[in-house]
């Protein structure tokens, strides 16, 4: 028989057949990664019989992927769940052991059920077929002999409802995986989003604020170039404004606050982008840099980068030491060793929050800056270290715990933050240390912890002053539910050791209870003595509720 009569007889139907098969494994693998819109949840609860044969096909070929190695089978007789009573048998048997086409299981059976088994068949014929195409296409078609070729085309007969089915669902997802492609977003760049509405107000002598809701939206664009960097261009808006205390002071700042704009204008407020090199990682930051950005800050369960998902409050969240300064800068970790029980490493960042301006006084050099060195000890996995040094430059009426640009600072009282000092037109130089620990006895507990002193040297007259901090936290992960939290954190937000020496007291409880992978709902209250360094308290209550995609 000529060549051209072998493609006549093949190529075909049954190269059809082939093409069918295998474009509806891969496209329907493609397309079942999207996350489903309404419409397509309401045809999928009115799947037809031909949707089930196309998932039936799909899920062999699934199974197939997810052995972690598979043995050439050499002979039908491998199959169990084959009956060699079956005509089907003495087929899968010529065309096995003779091309040896076909890949089945180590354990010498196709998965799934007897329902299956016809498209655990129609698989295996395409295997076949592929090869005796092969073989003719390189000129090697003496090797198939005309007895095979009238096998072929009996199975694939026998096959020809599947694979008229098939050819009307690929057609249809080949069409959908086109508009796909035309419309995507991009190829490189991938949306986080959160988005957090929080109802609070404040209890406590001469309290003057009403109940509030308030909103704070991010949409972040995450985009890699190299499949290890990733470049962050973050859009925030929102309206949330911290509540005033009866003493002027803004110790019940929580994380929805922490942002520059207002009015839900939308703005960049983070715009920073990490690359690797070698086994350690660069972090530079063009605007919105803060220094949780890229050095650990010890504090599971706590601390979601001022996010809706970690502690209610900037002071539960992570050490005041890493709310000294931000703005522009790099940053870069160093890590020792290539593993082992100790795992330490070295952090080293710059942020300057007047990099943008060429006036006197300003710029990346001559400006507020904040630069920070924090050694990193993980041993094995229960248990994390970390020892914080910050030096930074505060200009006239800068706060301490600034977070790069808020006048009246995000953690701590006004004391603490050189409020008082503010119309005395002085400068002055921090030198900051910090201790910061976490112990998880168990995958249900969790203990973190930190101690912060600033040494606050001014440049005018008696302004010298000792700033001091510390909190410890309980967190129960998973507790009722997997991904909810229960949160505990107690200590002294940064205050002032001159002066007034009354000791602010932060007391906070929250439990994320978490509705969906994208919903989670988180009332809490704070509890402040002393706000401001006085004898007043203050009672916050809040309910967030956080929405993630």
């Amino acid at each position: 028989m000529s060549h051209l009569l072998w493609k006549t007889l093949v190529l075909s139907p049954v190269c059809l057949g082939v093409a069918v098969l295998f474009s509806a494994k891969v496209v329907a693998a493609e397309i079942e990664t999207e996350s489903p819109t309404p419409q397509q949840q309401l045809i999928s609860q009115a799947k037809t019989e031909e949707n089930q044969v196309l998932e039936q096909v799909n899920q062999y070929s699934l199974d197939g992927k997810n052995q972690n190695s598979l043995s050439q089978v050499t002979s039908v007789s491998q199959f169990s769940d084959v009956q060699p009573t079956d005509w089907a048998f003495q087929a899968l048997q010529s065309l096995v052991e003779r091309y040896g086409c076909i890949a089945g299981y180590p354990n010498g059976t196709y998965r799934g059920n007897r329902a299956l088994t016809r498209y655990e068949f129609a698989a295996g014929l395409n295997a076949c077929l592929d090869r005796v195409n092969e073989l003719i296409a390189t000129a090697t078609a003496d090797l198939v002999k005309k007895e095979d070729l009238a096998t072929l085309q009996r199975l694939q007969e026998e096959f020809s409802a599947e694979l008229a089915t098939l050819r009307g669902r690929v057609d249809a997802l080949e069409a959908r995986t086109a508009e796909l492609e035309a419309n995507q977003f991009s190829t490189t760049t991938k949306l986080v989003g959160e988005a957090v509405f929080a109802v609070t107000d404040s209890f406590g002598k001469n309290d003057t604020n009403n109940t509030v809701f308030q909103d704070r939206v991010r949409l972040d664009f995450q985009t890699s170039f190299t499949g290890k960097d990733i470049l962050h261009t973050r859009i925030a808006a929102g309206n949330a404004s911290v509540l005033p205390l009866a003493n002027n002071t803004y110790e019940g700042t929580q994380t929805f606050n922490v942002f520059l704009g207002g009015n839900n204008s939308a703005f960049i407020d983070w715009l920073a982008y990490y690359f690797p090199v070698g086994n350690s990682q660069v972090y530079v930051a063009a605007t919105g840099g803060i220094h949780s950005d890229y050095v650990p800050t010890v504090n599971p369960y706590f601390e979601d980068f001022d996010g809706g998902n970690g502690a209610l409050s900037t002071f539960a969240g992570e050490s005041p030491i890493y709310r000294i300064g931000g703005g522009a800068g790099a940053a870069l970790n160093l890590a020792f060793g290539g593993g082992g029980t100790f795992k330490p490493s070295l952090t080293l960042g710059y942020l300057a929050a007047e990099a943008n301006s060429p006036n006197s006084g300003s710029g990346l050099f001559a400006g507020n800056y904040a630069a920070l060195a924090q050694l990193n000890l993980n041993v094995g996995d229960r248990l994390t270290l970390a020892a914080t040094y910050v030096n930074g430059y505060h200009g006239a009426g800068s706060a301490l715990f600034d977070f790069g640009s808020v006048t009246t600072g995000v953690v701590g009282t006004r004391q603490a933050n050189r409020q008082d000092f503010a119309g005395s037109g002085s400068a002055y130089v921090s030198n900051s240390y910090g201790f910061e620990a976490a112990f998880k006895p168990s995958d249900k507990l969790s203990i973190s912890g930190f101690v912060l002193y600033s040494q606050v040297t001014g440049f005018g007259a008696n302004d010298d002053d000792d700033i001091w901090s510390y909190g410890l936290g309980v967190a129960l992960p998973d507790l009722g539910k997997k991904g909810n939290v229960l949160g505990i954190f107690g200590g002294a937000q940064p205050y002032a050791g001159s002066g007034n020496n009354n000791t602010p007291y932060h007391i906070e409880g929250f439990y994320k209870y978490r509705v969906s992978d994208n919903i989670s709902i988180t009332p809490g209250v704070i509890w402040l003595t002393n706000p401001g360094q006085t004898s007043d308290d203050a009672i916050i209550g809040t309910l967030r509720t956080t929405f993630v995609f």
